[in-house]
């Protein structure tokens, strides 16, 4: 299996329970590694043999800058549905981490993240 990593992408969105989330908005960071087969690629030299991530970028951009989720959870999921979707028979497995990196928590740390993994995916 090769992979495809487009790391640490930034958009700005509303997601979140509380209702300032929604309505100020605030960063997310999101990173997506795509599971798939590249040989053919790296022969031909030829982007229709491959995935392109600028169609996986912009279905980052559409989902986190899209309509607000509650939890950074369900914008992961979407992401994930969203690219095996659209490239079902070239993606066989996708891990999505969707960080919140200034989450309305008291306390000091970082930040905030979920990362899931769906399909055929093996590291």
């Amino acid at each position: 299996m090769d992979y495809i990593h487009l790391r640490d992408m930034q958009f700005f969105g509303y997601h979140g329970v509380l209702k300032e989330e929604n309505v100020l908005g605030q960063r997310f960071r999101v990173s997506v590694t795509l599971a798939l087969k590249t040989e053919k690629a790296g022969i031909s030299d030829n982007l229709e043999d491959t995935v392109s991530y600028v169609g996986v970028y912009d279905i980052c951009k559409d989902i986190v800058e899209g309509k607000p989720f509650k939890l950074i959870e369900a914008v992961a999921e979407s992401i994930a549905k969203k690219v095996l979707t659209d490239y079902e028979g070239q993606v066989f497995g996708v891990k999505v981490e969707v960080i919140k990196p200034d989450p309305p928590i008291p306390g000091h740390y970082k930040e905030v993240a979920v990362e899931i993994v769906r399909g055929h995916y093996h590291e």
